[in-house]
């Protein structure tokens, strides 16, 4: 697959202008994506083309990758669109469940920019409309009473995760997604590109994740984990923000989707409000790529669906995504926009430095998602003590191998 390349310092400053976007005259639009803020605006947007010619409906939810699929797979499929990350748009075009868009683009597409259009072995597949990536995010207020810097690296997390706790100013410092699944698995993809690992052999499907890389990057996540609340593998991004609004978590790696708007929920206290604080990516193991991945996020048509609800679909999606959304409230503030007109705010700061410290992008190839589900299945084990790295990466390779047999990869 060959994807266009999204985040390259232009692709932050897009030069297309559009006038307000039309809602379609009729048709059907049904929507499944996450839930974070920026998608709930994205959602909302394409909801308002609801009239009495056009029905629409959403289903943002966490657990949008393990129904997406499923979902459009039927005949005529559940929904219409799927909005997609970097990862999720693999398992959609695996399974062949999603439409090639360049006709819509042609005959509906002013207004959108080249670099929201995400082209795959040459055919438009998507259209993105925001940057994502993992980054530190912290309480400077904390660190200044311990006496401490913004950590650079995750060996200086380790040690202000120490110092904190040591001084006795709170138990559990370092917050992570570590749910056991989907989000341990990420967590374990950006370390192991922070080491230099490579999931895969050069030019080919076969598993590299058993190796010296892959070893260090589960020792370090079980030793940030001691600093972690005890229920870690339980905490996805939406726990682990509540333990820092709470005000128990003073050091974390976080989605800039997330961290735009942390501290701006009804009950934050104020000194979590005023001691919060974004930083880049941080590295580790004395390399220079950082720990962390970039992604963009987008959405897409089904395939198995009308002509006329494809082309009210694409028509209630660009709405979403028109630059009028920009003056909207908080809009501005919940995302690394890829739209015409995007400023960016201070909650940008750790994206935009991903992308000019050269972050990896999510490999996006088609047994990338075997190789995530395994991970997510098998890393658990060893987070608990319960058997060693390389057994655990021994784990994961052969859950590997056994799903990209059965679907021809390998």
């Amino acid at each position: 697959m060959k994807m266009n390349h999204l985040f390259a310092a232009t692709a932050m400053s897009l030069i297309a202008t559009s006038a307000l976007a039309d809602c379609p005259d009729a048709g059907r639009i049904s929507i499944i994506g996450n839930e974070f803020p920026a998608i709930q605006t994205v959602g909302a947007g394409a909801l308002s083309c609801a009239s009495d010619s056009v029905t629409a409906e959403s289903n943002l939810t966490a657990d949008h990758q393990s129904l997406n699929v499923a979902g459009m797979t039927g005949d005529p499929a559940e929904y219409t669109t799927a909005i997609i990350a970097n990862s999720s748009i693999v398992a959609l075009m695996n399974e062949d469940v999603i439409r090639p868009l360049d006709d819509l683009v042609a005959k509906h597409g002013e207004g959108l920019s080249p670099n929201q259009l995400v082209s795959i072995n040459g055919q438009v597949m998507a259209v993105a409309f925001m940057a994502n990536a993992q980054h530190l995010v912290y309480r400077s207020d904390v660190l200044e009473q311990a006496g401490l810097e913004p950590p650079t690296t995750y060996e200086e997390m380790l040690e202000a995760a120490k110092t904190i706790r040591d001084q006795g100013i709170l138990d559990n410092p370092v917050g992570g997604a570590y749910a056991a699944g989907w989000n341990l698995a990420q967590e374990f993809n950006n370390m192991f590109l922070g080491y230099g690992g490579v999931h895969f052999k050069d030019g080919t499907a076969e598993p590299n994740v058993n190796s010296e890389a892959g070893v260090a990057a589960l020792e370090m996540m079980k030793a940030l984990s001691e600093y972690m609340n005890p229920d870690f593998l339980t905490h996805d991004s939406n726990a682990t923000n509540a333990e820092y609004r709470a005000g128990n978590v003073a050091l974390m790696n976080m989605w800039g989707s997330r961290a735009a708007t942390l501290v701006t929920a009804e009950g934050v206290p104020q000194e979590v409000v005023d001691g919060f604080a974004i930083a880049g990516p941080m590295t580790v193991g004395g390399g220079s790529t950082p720990a962390s991945t970039l992604w963009w996020d987008g959405w897409t048509v089904a395939k198995n669906i009308s002509d006329e609800d494809a082309e009210a679909t694409f028509l209630a999606m660009k709405k979403a995504i028109d630059p009028s959304i920009l003056a909207e409230g908080d809009v501005s503030t919940q995302a690394v926009w890829l739209i015409d007109g995007y400023e960016p705010t201070p909650a940008a700061v750790g994206v935009f430095d991903a992308a000019q410290k050269g972050t990896v992008p999510y490999p996006m190839l088609p047994y990338m998602g075997l190789m995530h589900t395994a991970l997510g299945a098998e890393l658990s084990d060893f987070m608990q003590g319960k058997e060693s790295a390389e057994q655990a990466l021994q784990d994961v390779e052969a859950a590997y191998i056994a799903a990209a047999k059965e679907k021809g990869f390998l």
